[in-house]
Parts: structure tokens; sequence; C-alpha cells
């Protein structure tokens, strides 16, 4: 039941006889690269599946991505804006032997998932036409949906570690000394409930991240994003050992890496240019993820951590960036108006 009231409002109904504001077109048109990407790798993995259950998850994630593909063409038709190019079946080789076990095309569809919600989530209060919020609300809740059904599947075949178990608080505990943000000398004290999932998540992240380059790495055809792609590897490793000490210092149980679940094959079932576009698009969605993990921080030490990764990652997104470009393979977003 709907505990809140309706408001009749006297102002202009903002549907889709609306144009879009920036807030539309710059979201959809994120959304339509990012599942344009998403598209292609499914497709490929579902060459290559032969668990049932996790062909199911990969057929209802490809279903998802073609319907929010399908209702933003449509978006963009009706305002005459000009499709983007994205990611197409040029960009990969269905009859590539396998290059990923079937379990780590879950934690792949978790990985893609969770990338696609951060996008919903900041798109809904920033829309304003009625159609287009009522859209980024229908991908929102489909993909918590799969999300649903992708942690279900890791827990019942036992393919992810849970989340660590904490005392459950017997009274309201207030901070009392400025000692709760030490990290490296003093009195230093446990991790809180948010520090924990928000390690645990970037861990998660990044093994999902590892593999992937991985394969990525043995398969990539140009040398320059070959090399990128070493660096890629060992900042996600890093990464991962970092957060890892800081869980397992106070006995609480990570994520673990999941390199085994690449196959040793050399031959590209992707181009060089999707392979070099996911990984920019990723670690910059990584650069999101962990800004809000500092937000909801209270340790300096952890805080100094996120930091360096921050920097790193920027500086990755900024060489991916400049190769990209240089190959002609960068779109542009939709911009403002050159007034020069």
């Amino acid at each position: 039941m709907n505990v809140m009231k309706p408001l009749n409002l006297s102002t202009q109904e903002l549907d889709e006889s609306q144009p879009f504001t920036v807030t539309e077109m710059g979201k959809l048109w994120t959304t339509y690269m990012g599942n344009s990407m998403s598209s292609q790798i499914i497709t490929y993995f579902l060459q290559h599946c032969e668990d049932q259950q996790i062909k199911s998850l990969l057929e209802n994630g490809l279903a998802l991505t073609k319907d929010f593909l399908q209702r933003i063409e449509k978006f963009f038709k009706n305002e005459n804006f000009h499709i983007p190019l994205g990611l197409t079946k040029e960009d990969v080789n269905l009859d590539a032997p396998r290059l990923y076990k079937d379990e780590f095309y879950v934690h792949y569809l978790k990985y893609a998932a969770k990338a696609g919600m951060s996008i919903y989530a900041v798109a809904i209060p920033l829309v304003m036409r009625e159609d287009i919020r009522e859209f980024f609300a229908y991908a929102s809740q489909c993909t918590t949906i799969l999300l649903g059904q992708i942690n279900n599947v890791l827990f019942d075949k036992k393919l992810i570690v849970k989340p660590p178990i904490i005392p459950t608080p017997e009274k309201n505990d207030f901070i009392t000394n400025q000692s709760y943000l030490n990290g490296w000398f003093g009195d230093v004290r446990p991790l809180h409930a948010l520090e924990i999932i928000h390690l645990y998540d970037n861990i998660e992240n990044n093994t999902t991240s590892k593999a992937l380059l991985l394969g990525f790495y043995q398969t990539v055809k140009d040398e320059k994003i070959k090399t990128l792609f070493k660096r890629g590897l060992e900042m996600t490793d890093k990464a991962v050992k970092q957060f890892t000490e800081k869980l397992h210092i106070e006995n609480l149980q990570a994520p673990s890496y999941i390199d085994h679940l690449v196959t040793t094959s050399t031959i590209s079932p992707f181009s060089d240019k999707i392979m070099l576009f996911h990984k920019f698009d990723m670690f910059s969605i990584k650069i999101r993820t962990m800004g809000n993990s500092i937000a909801v921080n209270g340790r300096r030490d952890i805080s100094a951590l996120y930091g360096r990764a921050l920097i790193n990652n920027g500086l990755f997104v900024d060489d991916a960036a400049n190769i990209l470009i240089d190959k002609g393979w960068l779109e542009s977003p939709p911009k403002a108006f050159d007034r020069s």
C-alpha cells in the first residue's frame, strides 16, 4: 500500500512533449553505450555455457540489455537524436573458443549489473521528464531482480564468500573521542559495518575485474593496449591485497580470487576496441565506487588507501582514453553549444 498522498500540481506536466534536458540526454546516452557493450559480451558467453541455471541468468541479462537498448532508441528517434554507434556485432567473434568458465559468467553479470545500477540510481532524482524517469525506475527494478537471481545462484553454487558477520549492537553507542578516526597510530578502533561492506564490495569488484582483464590480456593484439592491461592487472591485484589485509587483520573473511575461471586460450573473442572500452568504462565506475566508500569511511588509513587507488584509477582511465582517441574509437557524449 502506498503511504504517500498524491500531489495535484498546476504546473505543466513534464512528459514526452518536453525536449530532452542535459540529464535525459546524457544518462540515456551513457546507458545506451554500456548496454551495447554488455549485449555483445553476454552474447559470446552464451556460445560457451553448459550450466543451465547460469545460462538462464545470461539469457535474462541479455534480454534486459536488448530491452533497454530498444526503449532508448525509441526515445532518441522521437527526439531526432542521432543514435550512438556503441559496440556492435563486429566487435565480437562468436566462433572463438571458450575464454572463461561458466562460473565466471555469474561474477561478471553481478559486476556489470552493479555498474548499471549506479547509473540508473543517479539518473532518477535528476531526470525531469516523467516517461524517462519511469524508464530509469524500470531499469533499476529489473536490474534489482536480476541481481537477486545472481546472488541466489552464487550462494546456491557456493561460488562466493558471504559478507562478514559482526556482533549485533546491544545499546546505542556514541562517538566521544577523536581517536575514532585513527588508523595508523594510537588507539585504532575495529572497523565499523559500512567500512567492512565497502571493503568487501571493492574486493569483489576487483577480483572480477582482474579475472576479466586476465582474459583480455591473453588475447589482445595491440601491444600498447596489452601494456596498459598488464598495468591494470597489477593495480587490481594490489587493491585486492590491500583491501583484504584490512579485513584479515580483524579476522573477517573476504572474497577470493577467481583467476582460475579464465582458460588458457589466446584466441580473442573480442575486438581490441571493445576490450579497451570495457576497461575504460569499468575503471571509471571504480572511481565512483571508491568515492562512495570514502564518503562512509571513518578511519584515516582507509581513506588514504582509497585516495591512492583513486589516483591510480584516474591515471589508468586517462591513458585508456588517450589510446581510444588515437585510434578513433571514443564516441563523444552530447556537448553544450560551442559559443567560441
